[in-house]
């Protein structure tokens, strides 16, 4: 297991002084402020043991007012350092409800900041929203660009069925701004129909042509349109002559599997702009990504993308630290997330190799966490701004904001002084020498592959392969990390190195809900020089039913750190792997400890009724297998699980009475015990109700393997 949690000696270290922020509001484009204190209350200051200081601070707290709720964030660094956060300031815990606009400004990196004042403020219930800001580095404005959203009537939700554009900006580093400019009518062109156009949130680029570029979302009306009705889609707006006038920039190609809403863009060091959304109907899942070749006026087709891990469906954070177009250093980026099913778990993630693998990671907050944005100062002190903590599962209790150096971040394993001695070698298994064993391999060209194009093989039988043939090129020890296409027809795949001790590693390359991308992280070897052969075999057919096998690229990495990669395998009760195979098993929520959105409840019996789960295990070897359920007085104290191993079949009963071991990220966890599994998906869970209460089917995990 890698050392990716949470520092818990520094979490545990946190001191909680919370100051006033103030207790009246004044409506101004102006200096106007709320609240007596020139400081955001400090919640945090820890130290490490190399001297490198983590700082985080509050600068909004719903418990000392004087609003309900503070959520949803723009965050920037101006050229000259001084640092903007914006939020909004809610008179309700609700999407469309009355909402203020809220500044905080640091002119000292974030140490100090100036008390909130109000920039846009409610007038009649007036519900403003989605602050995005951004910064034209030739002429030093900022622009400020936010909705009012609008319900319609009979809308008995919390959320707007329209949102309005609008925009200001200022030239003076934001002490003043000027006044409010509507871009109503912007995206009237759209084939969609749609209603609502929310900004970012969070901040948009300066291209290096100059262009200024800003993701914006879009969807119809909750009224009367289903969710899948309601088109959900990005299509950014962006400026050529400086924000004197904005235009709106092509869709990224609108489709119900890939409903992208709230986003962040980044430009590649190739030019190409980089869109990495959540999506819209909430849950766990991947990131759905897509790109542009023409600084975001047209985009490719979009996919999910398992570079990110998969999450909680939330506003994240994306940062071009250093690098990018042009530019001979380091090529870095930054990602920011609540790492959990829920929101919880606050954690920032670096990626050397423009985003399509996050190598280090840090956890930030385990408590609640949800929306987040990303800047850095010009010194490379990283700034970040989320929300976090309270007792609500949809809003936080505080806005807070954190410095931090990558050195912090990455603990020790990358500084700017040094860097991360980081090199990688692709190979793009499209233009590889390559030998087929049976079946037929197409070329696809896609962009958001590594070099533009992906290989499809369709096999006569199981059993056939590829095999790579591929260049070393020094000696050396080597992660090898394989990039791969998901598919609904995908195979279970082996993938074997020859020549190496690295032991056969299996895939399902099956999708969750629509295609994309994962990666699998085949282990660490060392190569000599000169040629190598990977090896992908279609071994059965995956968990869809299907023999079709996708494959992007092999990526050959050298470095002095192991990335920070969980050996766990989980399967939840509303994903891929999980079955009911007979009976009823009701959805429920009611008990909190469950992982992910829901867990499956049946009523004690004599086992007529049974759930399956059946994980992808990547490597012969012992499992510690757990279990997770949401513990409640009603349930079974003999809830059976027998699991198929490599063995035998072992029946173990658990009291769902009594509480597992919680993680932050969620679920509450018990062992069913060590067990030798094999490669693939020859391993099964099952659980029936022949029990003596309530049996609840939440998860499991594989942690491992031990050899």
């Amino acid at each position: 297991m890698s050392d990716s949690g949470p520092n818990r000696t520094a979490m545990n270290r946190r001191s909680f002084a919370l100051g006033v922020v103030g207790a009246s509001a004044t409506a101004a484009f102006g200096p106007a402020a709320f609240g007596s204190t020139a400081h955001a209350a400090e919640r945090s200051s820890v130290s490490d043991p190399d001297g490198v200081l983590f700082h985080e601070q509050t600068l909004w707290d719903s418990a000392e007012g004087p609003f309900v709720n503070y959520h949803v964030h723009a965050l920037a660094v101006l050229p000259d350092d001084t640092v903007l956060a914006v939020t909004e300031g809610r008179h309700e815990v609700c999407d469309a409800g009355p909402r203020d606009l809220l500044l905080r400004r640091s002119t000292d990196g974030g140490r100090t900041w100036e008390a909130s004042r109000a920039l846009v403020t409610s007038v009649d219930g007036q519900s403003w929203g989605n602050p995005a800001l951004v910064v034209d580095r030739e002429t030093r404005e900022v622009f400020l660009f936010y909705m009012l959203s609008l319900r319609l009537p009979q809308n008995t939700s919390c959320s707007g069925d329209s949102g309005e554009l609008y925009v200001i900006s200022s030239r003076d580093s934001g002490r003043t701004w000027g006044e409010a400019r509507s871009l109503a009518g912007l995206f009237d062109g759209f084939p969609y129909n749609w209603a609502l156009h929310g900004p970012g949130p969070g901040h948009g680029l300066q291209l290096r042509s100059g262009r200024l570029l800003l993701n914006c979302l879009h969807r119809r009306v909750i009224v009367g349109n289903t969710v899948a009705e309601r088109y959900y889609g990005v299509a950014p707006l962006y400026s050529d002559d400086h924000g004197v006038t904005w235009q709106a920039a092509g869709e990224v190609p609108v489709q119900v599997a890939y409903p992208i809403n709230e986003a962040r863009m980044v430009q590649r060091s190739d030019g190409t702009v980089f869109v990495n959304g959540r999506a819209a109907a909430g849950g766990e899942g991947q990131r759905i990504v897509s790109v542009s070749s023409d600084d975001g006026l047209t985009w490719s087709q979009p996919a999910f993308d398992g570079g990110t891990g998969s999450f909680n469906a939330v506003d994240a954070g994306l940062l071009r630290y250093t690098g990018g177009p042009g530019s001979r250093d380091t090529r870095r980026v930054l990602f920011s997330r609540p790492d959990s099913p829920v929101r919880y778990n606050m954690t920032v993630s670096v990626s050397y190799d423009e985003g399509f693998s996050y190598r280090y990671q840090r956890v930030i907050n385990e408590n609640r966490s949800f929306y987040s944005d990303l800047a850095r100062l010009s010194d490379g002190t990283i700034v970040l701004l989320y929300g976090c903590d309270g007792d609500l599962a949809s809003a936080p209790r505080r806005v807070n904001v954190c410095r931090f150096s990558l050195e912090w971040l990455t603990r020790g394993r990358d500084s700017l002084r040094h860097g991360p001695h980081y090199r990688e070698a692709v190979i793009a298994l499209a233009a590889a020498d390559r030998e087929v064993t049976g079946g037929v391999v197409q070329t696809v060209a896609d962009p958001l592959a590594r070099r533009d194009e992906r290989l499809v093989f369709t096999p006569e039988q199981v059993g056939d392969e590829l095999e790579f043939t591929f260049r070393v090129p020094h000696t050396g020890e080597y992660e090898l990390l394989l990039r791969y296409h998901r598919s609904a027809d995908g195979a279970l795949a082996t993938v074997t190195m020859n020549r190496t001790g690295l032991p056969d590693f299996a895939i399902d390359t099956t999708a969750q809900s629509a295609d994309g991308f994962d990666l699998a992280h085949l282990g660490t070897t060392r190569l000599r020089a000169g040629r190598h052969t990977l090896r992908c075999a279609v071994t059965g057919t995956g968990r869809g039913g299907g023999t079709r096998l996708g494959l992007d690229s092999l990526s050959l990495i050298e470095a002095p750190g192991s990335a920070d990669v969980r050996a766990e395998v989980v399967v939840d009760n509303a994903r891929l792997g999980f079955e009911v195979v007979s009976g009823t098993w009701a959805t429920a929520t009611a008990d909190p400890g469950f992982w992910s959105g829901n867990y499956r409840t049946a009523p004690a019996g004599s086992g007529e009724r049974m759930v399956r789960w059946r994980p992808a295990v990547p490597q012969d070897g012992v499992y510690e297998i757990q279990a997770s359920y949401p513990p409640a007085a009603t349930r079974a104290g003999n809830a059976p699980y027998t699991v198929f191993h490599a063995d035998a079949a072992t029946t173990v009963r658990i009291d769902q009475r009594v509480a597992g071991e919680p993680d932050p990220r969620g679920g509450s966890w018990v062992s069913l015990g060590e067990f030798r599994l094999r490669a693939g998906l020859e391993t099964s869970i099952e659980l029936t109700n022949d029990a003596d209460g309530t049996v609840a089917a939440d998860a499991i995990r594989l942690l491992g393997p031990r050899t």
